[in-house]
C-alpha cells in the first residue's frame, strides 16, 4: 500500500528492551538506504519511542501499548495499524501478540523469523535458529530486511557502517563544556565511563570487580572516570563510587531522558559495562567499547555483539574452565590490561 503522494510505507517491529532495539538500527540503515523513498515507521516499546524518534532511518514512531494492556488497547493498537495500510510488515522480534495484531491489521506481506507459534501469523517467513546464537543479534535482524528486499527484486549492493547514530558537533561540544564544568573535570580530559548497571537480561560482573577493574586502568594522558547510572541504577553507583578512594572519579545519574543519556555516552573516550542498553547505545554511536558477557548460548559476547567498527570493540567472559554464567571468574585485572592497551595507552 502507498501514501496518498505514491510513498511506500513499511513498518519495522522491535519492540522489547532498549539494547534490542539498538541492535535493529543496521537492519532500519539498510532497508532506508535500500528505498530512500520509503516511509519506515517502527513498532516500539514506550521506553525506547524517545531514541526510536532520533534514529535517522525512522520516519515514524508507533509506540505498543505492551502485552499488559487491555484488550481496548490492543484493539487501538490493531485500527492504528489497519488505518495505514501499510506495504510489509517486518517483524525483528515475533510474538504471537504482535503477530496477530498484524494478521488481523490486513498487512499484506508480513515477514518474520520461522520460529516459535507466532510464525502462523506471516506469509513470509526465513528460518534463523536464532537459539544457536551461531551469528549477531544485529546481522539476525539485518537478514529479515534482507530477505524482504530480494523478496521484492532488490539487492543491495552496499550495507551501511557505523555510526548509526550521531549528533551535531555543536550540541556535543555544549554538553562537554556543561559536564566538563558541572563535574570540575578538565575539558580535554579523557572520559572513560564505567556503567555498572544491568537491565538484568544477562548476568553481570560484581561491584567490587568493577571497583578493582577501574583501579587497574592505565592511560598514557590520564582519564576520569564517569560512574553512568539509569534509572534504577544509581545505588549500585554510588556503592562503586564510595570504593574507588583515591581514583579521579564522578558520578553521572542520568534523568534527562534517553536522548540527553545518548548525547552524554557520545563524549566517551571508552564505554565499559556488561551486556545492557547502553552499551548498545555507544556502539551505535562508534564509540569504543568493553563489554562483559557470560558464555550463556543465549548471551554470548558473539549473539550480543555491539555495532561499532571491530577496532572499536572489546569482549570479555568466563574461561572455559569456569561455569558459563561465573562472572567472578574473569579476571578483571587482565581485562584491564587489555583494555588500556587498546584504548588508553596511545
Amino acid at each position: 500500500m502507498s501514501m496518498a503522494d505514491g510513498t511506500q510505507k513499511i513498518l519495522v517491529v522491535r519492540n522489547d528492551k532498549l539494547g534490542d532495539f539498538m541492535l535493529s538500527w543496521p537492519a532500519l540503515a539498510t532497508l532506508k538506504q535500500a528505498l530512500p523513498d520509503a516511509s519506515i515507521h517502527t513498532l516500539v516499546s514506550g521506553y525506547t519511542a524517545e531514541i526510536a524518534a532520533i534514529c535517522p532511518s525512522i520516519d515514524r514512531v508507533v509506540t505498543d501499548p505492551g502485552s499488559g494492556a487491555g484488550i481496548a488497547a490492543q484493539l487501538g493498537l490493531i485500527r492504528a495499524l489497519r488505518n495505514e495500510r501499510y506495504a510489509a510488515a517486518i517483524t525483528l522480534f515475533s510474538t504471537s501478540r504482535v503477530g496477530a495484531a498484524l494478521a488481523l491489521s490486513r498487512i499484506p506481506c508480513r515477514v518474520a523469523p520461522a520460529t516459535k507459534i507466532a510464525r502462523i501469523f506471516y506469509n513470509k517467513r526465513l528460518a534463523q535458529r536464532r537459539s544457536l546464537s551461531a551469528r549477531p543479534e544485529y546481522v539476525y535482524n539485518r537478514d529479515l530486511v534482507l530477505h524482504y528486499l530480494r523478496g521484492i527484486g532488490h539487492e543491495p549492493v552496499t550495507l551501511p557502517v557505523p555510526p548509526y547514530l550521531a549528533f551535531a558537533p555543536e550540541i556535543l561540544s555544549r554538553t562537554r563544556q556543561q559536564f566538563c564544568a558541572e563535574h570540575n573535570i578538565d575539558e580535554y580530559a579523557r572520559l572513560v565511563f564505567v556503567h555498572p548497571g544491568s537491565g538484568g537480561s544477562a548476568n553481570n560482573l560484581g561491584l567490587e570487580q568493577y571497583v578493582e577493574l577501574a583501579r587497574s586502568l592505565r592511560s598514557a594522558r590520564g582519564h576520569c572516570i564517569v560512574i553512568s547510572a539509569g534509572p534504577g541504577e544509581i545505588d549500585s553507583a554510588r556503592r562503586v563510587s564510595s570504593l574507588l578512594n583515591g581514583v579521579a572519579h564522578i558520578v553521572y545519574h542520568s534523568t534527562q531522558g534517553l536522548v540527553r543519556f545518548s548525547q552524554h555516552i557520545a563524549l566517551a573516550d571508552l564505554f565499559i559495562s556488561g551486556s545492557t542498553g547502553p552499551l548498545h547505545i555507544a556502539g551505535a554511536l562508534d564509540r569504543p567499547t568493553a563489554a562483559f558477557y557470560t558464555r550463556r548460548q543465549s548471551a554470548t559476547a558473539l549473539r550480543w555483539q555491539t555495532i561499532n567498527r571491530d577496532a572499536n570493540r572489546l569482549a570479555f567472559s568466563p574461561p572455559d574452565t569456569a561455569p558459563a554464567e561465573d562472572m567472578t571468574a574473569i579476571d578483571v585485572v587482565a581485562a584491564a590490561a587489555a583494555i588500556s592497551a587498546r584504548f588508553l595507552l596511545s
